[in-house]
């Protein structure tokens, strides 16, 4: 497993959820929301990942939505602007599987809301890590998308 820091982002229609790993990659925590492109030099300054990870928002049946060119456009950004490698993360399932673990946590929905988009990141990260920890590349190059 490479040292160093990742970031995962969940791209949602009114904000997009951010986590970071561990810098061993063993684990993965929500560091918040953005509202604005214009935010992530500032996150990836304070972080210094080596590489970034997006989700990619397909049907269940693995076709794009409405939600998957957001996603593509955001990660296109990151990888123009950030010179770090991006990596588009198949998140069938995240939002719905982060606001289950809220709830589980006894977690009002409505006002957890905010948190659900930086625990899909979570759920996001943690994904491509356990892809990284078991010889698998995680996801696929953003360049493939375009």
């Amino acid at each position: 497993m490479r040292k160093g820091r990742r970031l995962g982002f969940d791209v949602g229609a009114v904000r997009t959820g951010v986590a970071v790993s561990s810098d061993d990659g063993i684990f993965a925590s929500p560091i918040g929301n953005i509202a604005a492109l214009e935010e992530v030099p500032q996150i990836v300054a304070e972080y210094c990942p080596i590489e970034l990870y997006v989700g990619l928002p397909l049907s269940l049946s693995g076709k794009h939505t409405a939600s998957t060119n957001a996603a593509i456009l955001f990660a296109k950004y990151l990888a123009e602007n950030t010179g770090l490698p991006v990596r588009m993360i198949d998140e069938r399932l995240t939002t719905s599987s982060a606001a289950s673990l809220m709830r589980a946590a006894g977690k009002n929905s409505k006002k957890a809301r905010p948190n659900i988009d930086a625990a899909a990141a979570t759920l996001i990260l943690e994904q491509a890590l356990a892809m990284e920890r078991s010889g698998t590349t995680p996801g696929q190059e953003v360049g493939e998308y375009l």
